[in-house]
């Protein structure tokens, strides 16, 4: 009998929400839609790259990251906003 591997998928979901152009928001749902994927698939996609690209190494669900000084919201992390001129 061979022993098959485990994946251990994440259990919790928690949401994201963000604010953006809405032309851009349409181009992004067409082009996930061309893709046939849902655009929740493609940002988690994209989350799941910046992680593992910070952190220099693959990622597995129910890992704990490295936390900010400011707790696991992120806070105290300085938030670079472009210039309204």
């Amino acid at each position: 009998m061979k022993s098959s591997a485990v994946v251990h998928l994440e259990e919790r979901t928690a949401r994201l929400t963000i604010l953006i152009d809405p032309r851009k928001k349409a181009v992004f749902e067409r082009l996930c839609a061309q893709e046939d994927l849902t655009s929740s698939q493609v940002v988690r996609r994209m989350i799941r790259s910046y992680i593992e690209t910070r952190l220099g190494r693959p990622w597995t669900p129910g890992e704990q990251g490295p936390m900010t000084s400011g707790g696991p919201a992120g806070r105290g992390v300085s938030k670079r906003r472009p210039s309204r001129t």
